[in-house]
């Protein structure tokens, strides 16, 4: 049943959808000088262009030169360009099994162009390792990278579609580490952004300390999420509820709240399932994200909506969205709004550019407090997909925002997550979740699987970690599950719900992630001090000489300080 609210805007709505007005242009920051190279340059030559272009030479077409800027800071500049290739490039030896992460401080000359670093091998590859959108008039940093798969000379090289403009460049870096190096990096991270220190004392009720005192510290709830994608097999099959439940606490329904799933024939809405499936995860205190309320491919609509005329597709879609967001308003922690926009157009085709935009404003008034997310694929997994690029994402994400009233949008990244069977290029993906994360939006990983292939296990730990490591990524979705459940792209049980090697992975990360139960002994002063996983606990003291205890209940938060928590046992 609609509530109050969504019934009164059902009819705004009607006229609302499609027949909004033009986005603005949004204020963007940039930098008047480059920062300097990361790493010194790492093992670029002439990284800051300080010896005029040794080391470097034009690429293709184009036509390169040493510039000074007023502030005496030398840059380097690729001009009468023919390709989008053409530019400057320098050839540097990579080692197999290394990850390299790169940087570099770009400019273009007029109005805003979104350029690539690109890795040129001599087998004829090319890699897209990351790119941003460079403005006339100041410098942004563009980041990527690339996982070396064997020992080989590589050539970097820059590309901007519109051959019109210059390329602007200076302090370029290219940084190799060792994977233990990396994992370093991410531990370090870890212990940073997931863990705060906690300091406790122990004392009588008069507040005098007490020694030698144990205490039970004893983690009931994590606060970052990592769930996974559930299924309609949910509903009849114990052994699948029993291994979900006792796993996870974050969910994203896989297909049934889809549009196609909950109107199969025009007029005849049908929640059951969905319902069933939220009142499951209710009784075990799982959240829920919504996915989703419209999908932007042509090929997952219903298959009465194709044959839509645009003025019944926008009675349509208005009711769509007023029914699913109104049924499920205030039941859920997010709403993937428009998915996949970036790739694909059917309501802007047909109801116009501002369709996804329109559709962000009418979901957050119909559910004002739920986080409205995009919802991509190939942003973090594959660089060589141009329309889903960190650049991209960001631009369409600007589109959203400036949209009248979607200034103050509760909005959020959703990056799918859908890895390959080879080698997850690590570097790229930071990049990624960098420049996303600067805009302050939180990030999530949504749809999280690795392709089948020897090293599966290994892989989808490494993306977990990469994810779980950055502090923009508020929370981990990932899309697998149990074989008797249907997952069969990364599958984490067999048919007797018996872990696979991933599904080892993901249960040894779930108790890494984890405090679990420590047990420590107050000092002279009756003082403990740990660092604990952010979330709720249980801590307990005991005192065995006069057989007394005192439990109390904290949370833990990344908020710094941490006052001092007091355990008072009465003796």
């Amino acid at each position: 049943m609609l509530t109050e609210a969504c019934t009164l805007l059902l009819s705004w709505i009607f006229l609302y959808f499609g027949h909004g007005t033009n986005a603005s242009s949004t204020t963007r920051q940039c930098l008047g000088v480059p920062l300097e190279a990361l790493y010194g340059g790492g093992i670029v030559v002439n990284p800051e262009f300080n010896y005029n272009i040794e080391g470097w030479k034009a690429f293709g077409d184009s036509k390169i030169e040493e510039r000074i800027s007023k502030e005496g800071n030398r840059f380097i500049v690729a001009r009468s360009r023919k390709h989008p290739s053409d530019s400057l490039s320098q050839k540097v030896q990579v080692e197999e099994g290394k990850i390299y992460s790169f940087s570099a401080s770009v400019q273009v000359s007029q109005g805003r162009e979104i350029v690539a670093v690109v890795f040129k091998f001599p087998n004829g590859d090319d890699v897209r390792g990351g790119d941003v959108v460079a403005e006339e008039g100041c410098w942004t940093l563009l980041r990527g990278g690339i996982v070396a798969n064997f020992t080989s000379p590589v050539e970097i090289l820059f590309e901007s579609k519109t051959t019109s403009v210059e390329i602007w460049l200076d302090n370029v870096s290219l940084q190799p580490f060792t994977k233990e190096e990396w994992r370093s990096n991410q531990d370090k991270s870890i212990n940073e952004v997931r863990k705060s220190k906690v300091r406790l004392q122990v004392t009588k009720a008069s507040k005098t300390p007490l020694k030698g005192i144990k205490v039970s510290i004893k983690q009931i709830k994590s606060h970052f999420p990592f769930g996974c994608g559930m299924n309609h097999y949910i509903l009849t099959n114990p052994d699948y509820q029993n291994w979900f439940a006792s796993r996870f606490k974050w969910t994203t329904f896989t297909n049934e709240m889809k549009w196609y799933s909950t109107e199969k024939i025009q007029g005849l809405e049908n929640y059951t399932i969905a319902d069933n499936m939220v009142k499951f995860a209710q009784q075990n205190g799982i959240s829920i994200r919504g996915h989703n309320v419209f999908w932007d491919d042509p090929k997952y609509q219903p298959d009465w909506v194709n044959s839509l005329s645009p003025e019944e597709l926008r009675t349509a879609a208005a009711k769509r969205i007023n029914s699913v967001v109104c049924r499920y308003r205030g039941q859920l922690i997010a709403w993937d709004v428009m998915n996949e926009n970036l790739h694909f157009r059917f309501f802007e085709d047909n109801l116009g550019e501002n369709a996804s935009a329109e559709s962000y404003s009418i979901a957050q008034q119909l559910d004002p407090d739920t986080v409205m997310f995009m919802n991509e694929y190939n942003t973090i997994e594959y660089s060589e997909d141009k329309n889903s690029s960190a650049a991209n994402y960001k631009k369409k994400l600007e589109e959203i925002l400036s949209y009248p009233g979607n200034a103050n949008l509760s909005a959020g990244i959703g990056l799918q997550g859908h890895f390959g069977s080879g080698q997850p290029n690590l570097a790229y993906m930071r990049s990624v979740l960098d420049m996303l994360g600067a805009t302050g939006l939180p990030i999530w990983l949504t749809e999280v699987d690795v392709g089948k292939g020897p090293n599966q296990a290994q892989y989808l730990e490494e993306v977990l970690r990469e994810g779980y490591s950055h502090p923009a990524v508020k929370g981990i979705i990932m899309f697998v599950g149990p074989l008797a459940a249907g997952f069969n792209v990364t599958t984490l049980a067999d048919e007797n719900f018996k872990n696979t090697p991933s599904g080892d992975v993901v249960d040894k990360l779930i108790d890494e992630w984890n405090s679990g139960t420590q047990e420590i002994t107050t000092d002279d002063q009756g003082f403990i001090e740990l660092s604990l996983f952010h979330g709720d606990y249980e801590i307990t003291a005991e005192n065995h000489i006069t057989n007394s205890s005192a439990t109390v209940s904290l949370s833990v938060t990344q908020a710094e300080p941490h006052a001092i928590v007091q355990v008072h046992i009465d003796t």
